[in-house]
């Protein structure tokens, strides 16, 4: 079995657009802001028509 590596090769230079900042949280996207039930058919795959849920 090899051994992973656990640091970088002391050659190894950083870009210089990387950053130790923490990763921007996401934003609520536009679709879910508008629907009222809060579950996007687009995200959870159900769309609802006359009362039946439809899976496609």
């Amino acid at each position: 079995m090899t051994k992973r590596a656990t640091q970088r090769p002391a050659q190894f230079q950083k870009p210089a657009h990387w950053t130790n900042e923490p990763a921007p949280a996401p934003q609520q996207g536009k679709d879910e802001a508008d629907d009222p039930a809060g579950l996007s058919p687009t995200r959870y795959g159900d769309w609802v028509k006359d009362g039946i849920a439809v899976d496609f």
